[in-house]
């Protein structure tokens, strides 16, 4: 019996290891620059930053208008450097990633 109950943690140990080794896959392809940039503190909510498929953070900043938030995004914001660590993005590469990160992943 007691065998059995180390087999049975043994194998709980690997899989937990297991799970946690595989990064977290995101629906949908990300916009090239969002591993580089965004995903920095948009993947886990970084100092107030709304997370990345989190449609609830991300509703009321989308109600302020996509114009708005590329604003907020090109001059920064609260804990957001100015470019959002994004500094040769364009204004439509910026309102394409907050289309990703805004959505449902």
């Amino acid at each position: 019996m007691k065998s059995l109950t180390f087999i049975r943690n043994k194998s709980l140990l690997v899989a937990v290891t297991a799970a946690l080794a595989v990064p977290v896959a995101l629906a949908g392809d990300p916009p090239p620059q969002y591993a580089a940039s965004c995903g920095a503190c948009h993947a886990v909510g970084v100092a107030g930053a709304p997370a990345t498929g989190d449609v609830d953070a991300w509703a009321p900043r989308l109600e302020k208008g996509m114009d708005a938030l590329v604003a907020s995004v090109r001059n920064g914001l609260n804990a957001m450097p100015p470019g959002g660590l994004c500094n040769s993005c364009s204004d439509e590469d910026y309102a394409a990633l907050i289309t990703y990160m805004a959505t449902a992943q």
